[in-house]
């Protein structure tokens, strides 16, 4: 699976086509698929940051399994927690700061701790290294929605 940085990278280089549609791919602009992977990963390492490493227990998932044996995210099956939801005010610039957050924010993944974690609604408690791994899936998919709309 590809790098974290270069994934953002590739979502940076489709800012310019921002208010591209194709309702046959998705309901949402180009510019809201970026918008929402950068709000998820800046949320996510947040949350990451402020866990307690003390307090994370790993369970058996069947989710989380199945997921990681298929390799993506079906489109379609789930909904979005409202807090990584765009608003309507999407612009080059709003995509260009939030950005810059994320990139910052993910200086600081190296110094969490490995069991540092991130609650997620169908996973479960995912650590550093599986909250990475989900950030990884969770952009693949919405970079493949981009591209396809940008077909």
């Amino acid at each position: 699976m590809q790098n974290i940085q270069n994934l953002i990278s590739q979502l940076e280089s489709k800012i310019p086509f921002y208010e591209k549609t194709n309702p046959s791919v998705s309901n949402a602009t180009v510019g809201w698929q970026i918008e929402h992977s950068l709000k998820t990963i800046y949320q996510i390492v947040l949350v990451v940051k402020n866990s307690n490493p003390q307090e994370y227990q790993w369970k058996f998932n069947k989710s989380k399994l199945f997921i990681s044996i298929l390799g993506f995210i079906p489109r379609g099956k789930a909904k979005a927690p409202k807090v990584v939801l765009p608003d309507d005010t999407i612009s080059e610039e709003s995509l260009l700061l939030s950005l810059q957050k994320v990139k910052s924010a993910l200086q600081e993944w190296d110094s969490f701790d490995k069991n540092a974690y991130f609650p997620h609604p169908f996973f479960g408690n995912l650590n550093k290294k599986s909250t990475m791994w989900f950030l990884k899936l969770h952009t693949n998919h919405h970079l493949k929605i981009v591209n396809d709309i940008c077909k």
